[in-house]
This record gives C-alpha cells, sequence and structure tokens, in this order.
C-alpha cells in the first residue's frame, strides 16, 4: 500500500529505521493536503511552521540515537475541539473565532511526548452535535467516498483526512457515536474508550466545566494496531487532578478466534438496519464460526431495544443541555409541555431531556446502574458483542431540514434518521463499555460499511485483539478510489 495510506505504527518503524525521515514524511502528507484538502475541507487548522521544526528535531533525535516514543515523527492531526496551544477551539461556534488556546489539550501533550509531529485540526459541526461536518466558520467537509455525502460527525474531518490519506493518526471525541459514526461512514478504524480512562483536559469551550457524562476521546486509524498503541498513550489517570487512583486495564489474554465467546447482533424489530450492513454482520459471523469461534447470533440484549433508545436519549440530551440558551431551553421547556410525558416521538423526548428535572435525571441514572448490572451478567456468557453502527451506509449532506424531521432510506422503506441513536447508544448508554468501529464491507452503493465491537466495562483492549484479529482474517481498510 502506498506510503500515505501505511498504518501510524508502520511510519514510525520507518522513521526508526532510516528509511525515510520524519521531514519526508511530513512534506509527504503536506502536499496531498495542498492537492485534496481545498475539496475536502478535512483539515481547517494549520499549524505548518511547527510541524516542520518538529520533524526537523525529530530525525536530530533519531541521528542521535534517542526515541520519542512509539509516534516519533508521525505527522497526525486532531480535532477541532481539542485545545492545540496558540490556536482557536471554536467548536463550530462563530462567536469564538477569537478564541485561542493557552495550552495543548492533555491528550494533545501526550501524543506529542509519544513523538508525534501535530500538522493542525480537523473539522467539526456546531456544539459536535451532528453526524455532519460543517459549521459558519470553516464550512463543509465531504466523504472522500463520494463529495454528496457526509464524512459523518462530529470527528468528521478526523475520519476524512484519515480515509483520503492525509494524516496517519487522528485524535477524536465521541458522546453520540462521534469517533464510531464517521469511522464507518469513511472506512476507518475508531475506538471508543471506556468512560473517564482518557482524561478531557482541554477539550471544553471553558476551561473550568466539570467533565461531562458519557463524553470519552479516543483515536481513529487506518490500522487497528495504531488504535491500541494511540489508547495506551492517551489513557491514564490526570496528574493535575487530586487523588490516587491509576489505570491498569486488564491484559486480555484472547489470541485466536476460538478463545472467543461473541454475540452478533444483525438487526432489531424496531430500529432496522439494511440488508447490506446486515449481510456484512453475517459474513462476520460465518467468519468466526469457521474459525472456531462460539458464536450466539441475535442473542436477547439485557434491555428491550426501545426503553434503551429512550433510556440513552435522555441522559445524552441532559448531559449536552449546558450548551443550550437560556431560550433554547425555554424553547424546549414550552415543547415538552405540550407534547405531555407520553409522547415517544424524538422532538418530544429530547425537549423533556433537555428540560429534565434533577430528580428526573437522578432516575434515569439509576436505571442505567441497572442496566449497568444486566450488561455485567450478560458478558459473563459472552466476550464481545459485534453490531452495527448505523442502518446505512453514509446519508447524503442535509441542510435546513431539523434532526427530529430527518429521515433515511432503509432497504427502500423511509425511516427517522434518529432511530440511529439506538446502535449508537449500545454502548455509550453505559458509558464504561468500550467499543471499536472497524471495516466490515463496502456496500451496493460502493460505500464503506462498518460495524462496532463492543466489550465488558474497561476491557477496551478485548475490543481490540478482536479488531486486529478480523482485520488479517476478513478485511482492513480500503483507499477510497477517488483519492489514490
Amino acid at each position: 500500500m502506498e506510503r500515505h495510506y501505511q498504518g501510524a505504527v508502520e511510519l514510525a518503524a520507518g522513521i526508526a529505521a532510516g528509511r525515510y525521515s520524519a521531514q519526508e514524511l511530513l512534506e509527504m502528507f503536506l502536499d496531498r493536503i495542498g492537492r485534496f484538502n481545498p475539496t475536502l475541507n478535512a483539515i481547517v487548522v494549520f499549524d505548518t511552521d511547527a510541524a516542520r521544526e518538529r520533524a526537523k528535531a525529530a530525525d536530530a533525535a533519531r541521528r542521535a540515537g534517542t526515541s520519542w516514543g512509539p509516534l516519533h515523527g508521525v505527522p497526525i492531526t486532531v480535532k477541532e475541539s481539542f485545545d492545540l496551544a496558540g490556536f482557536p477551539s471554536t467548536f463550530g461556534r462563530g462567536e469564538r473565532r477569537n478564541h485561542r488556546a493557552a495550552r495543548d489539550a492533555l491528550a494533545v501533550e501526550r501524543l506529542k511526548a509519544a513523538g508525534a509531529v501535530v500538522m493542525g485540526k480537523t473539522n467539526v459541526p456546531k456544539d459536535l452535535s451532528d453526524w455532519q461536518a460543517f459549521n459558519v466558520i470553516y464550512g463543509a467537509t465531504v466523504n472522500p467516498w463520494d463529495h454528496a455525502r457526509t464524512p459523518g460527525g462530529s470527528s468528521g474531518g478526523a475520519s476524512a483526512a484519515l480515509a483520503a490519506g492525509l494524516a496517519a493518526l487522528e485524535l477524536g471525541s465521541d458522546i453520540g457515536g462521534s469517533i464510531r459514526m464517521p469511522a464507518h461512514y469513511c472506512g476507518i478504524y475508531g475506538h471508543k474508550p471506556s468512560y473517564g480512562i482518557v482524561p478531557m483536559r482541554g477539550h471544553a469551550p471553558a476551561d473550568d466545566m466539570a467533565a461531562i457524562d458519557i463524553l470519552v476521546a479516543g483515536p481513529l486509524a487506518r490500522r487497528a494496531a495504531d488504535l491500541e498503541v494511540a489508547l495506551e498513550v492517551i489513557a491514564g489517570a490526570d496528574p493535575e487532578e487530586e487523588g490516587g487512583w491509576r489505570l491498569d486495564l486488564p491484559a486480555e489474554p484472547r489470541r485466536r478466534f476460538r478463545d472467543f465467546r461473541i454475540a452478533v447482533v444483525t438487526d432489531d424489530a424496531t430500529f432496522r438496519v439494511d440488508a447490506d450492513t446486515r449481510a456484512a454482520l453475517g459474513a462476520i459471523a460465518d467468519l468466526l464460526e469457521r474459525e472456531g469461534a462460539r458464536v450466539v447470533r441475535d442473542p436477547k440484549l439485557p434491555m428491550p431495544s426501545h426503553d434503551m433508545w429512550l433510556l440513552y436519549l435522555t441522559l445524552l440530551r441532559s448531559a449536552m443541555s449546558s450548551a443550550l440558551s437560556d431560550a433554547d431551553v425555554a424553547h424546549h421547556a414550552r415543547l415538552a409541555a405540550a407534547a405531555g410525558a407520553e409522547a415517544m416521538d424524538y422532538a418530544s423526548v429530547i425537549a423533556r431531556a433537555y428540560t429534565l428535572s434533577h430528580r428526573d435525571w437522578l432516575k434515569a441514572n439509576d436505571a442505567r446502574q441497572l442496566l449497568r448490572r444486566l450488561w455485567r451478567a450478560f458478558f459473563a456468557e459472552h466476550d464481545l458483542v459485534l453490531a452495527p453502527m448505523s442502518a446505512t451506509t453514509a446519508f447524503p449532506h442535509v441542510r435546513g431540514i431539523a434532526k427530529e424531521d430527518q429521515t433515511m432510506m432503509v432497504d427502500g422503506a423511509r425511516r427517522l434518521a434518529s432511530d440511529t441513536y439506538f446502535w449508537i447508544g449500545i454502548p455509550a448508554l453505559v458509558p464504561q463499555l468500550p467499543a471499536t468501529t472497524v471495516p466490515a464491507g463496502i456496500a451496493r452503493d460502493g460505500l464503506p460499511i462498518g460495524i462496532q465491537i463492543i466489550g465488558p466495562e474497561y476491557r477496551d483492549r478485548r475490543c481490540l485483539a478482536l479488531a486486529r484479529l478480523l482485520e488479517t482474517a476478513h478485511r482492513g481498510f480500503v483507499p477510497p478510489p477517488l483519492y489514490p
């Protein structure tokens, strides 16, 4: 595979072996960015001068026999919402055009400490709250597989940059599928870590904001091994926080397919997915069985699907309510009052969630803790769950239509786009559950399909172990035809 499509770990090995320099690698990516980014609009903030100085220093260190770490000299980008000293973190908000970060986000610091060369930042939707990537400051990012389609969101610029070979690794965040959906739509890898294991310092509109429920940070990449290395780099306690905890993720002993007990969820009677997605999961289930894994197809999940959808949206929109203006909150309060407590359409559900009383939030949180216990019992019988990431491949760009009115065509039937929150919410509802999105196939429309590997609490390495096995035995990253 062409060098610009190789993995970050592979590129670091090439630098270490002297096959090429960090400066040569950086200039290769900068050349591709100059050629392709004007159309993709994936990378929207550039730190080119500092990147060149950093690459030069990396080469000098290598000649002196010094290694900075597993990403020594590798050019990467980070999501726009992560602070990069001296550059804006706008979150897609026009009023934040002039923001400048005083210091790097902790996850960015850790990537740099591991040797990475940060070239710039990638595009996001306003408030990181869309499965697209457009805003009034930077405009829209397109999907490298089909420019008429979304690359996903909110880490949309990240996924497009990786899929088109513009960077070697990315740092994203996920509260409503924002790592996993773009990975699915662009045919790459993404990992949503267990909640709390990657510190979020430097990923907020204000320095003193409390940690946001459900929100996590994690890597996106073109190789499963890159996810493993990046997670090891960015995970661990924030040294500036008081307390005595340290991260000690369990090691994963499973090395072969036949070591796994895997539940494969191919569809849901309420939240349907298309035939191509079902076929992709079926093919993986067949492979797992041939290789000796114990496979259970479409098991009963710990809670009815509609109940999980409702609970996830309640907690998700409640967690995101602090970003709303007073006028927005008042608007949703009027909608909730008019709809009544029994209304279960998406607009009514999120209106109630945005204006939830603290007592009602506590009840929802108790329900989540019950579900957490039920998942633990489920994972006593199954090592991992494979599930769809979305009902379909990447959808066409949508403008001027409220999310509650957006639809998707699923096998010829028009269904609400908000149904997708069920699939997003399976691991995010209990945010301790890690989930890795991996390439699973190509649909009849020529677009990539990704599926998610969901594991028990803090078993991130288990998800990543199966991702590596599937990459070798089933399917890995395939470059989009538009970007050779």
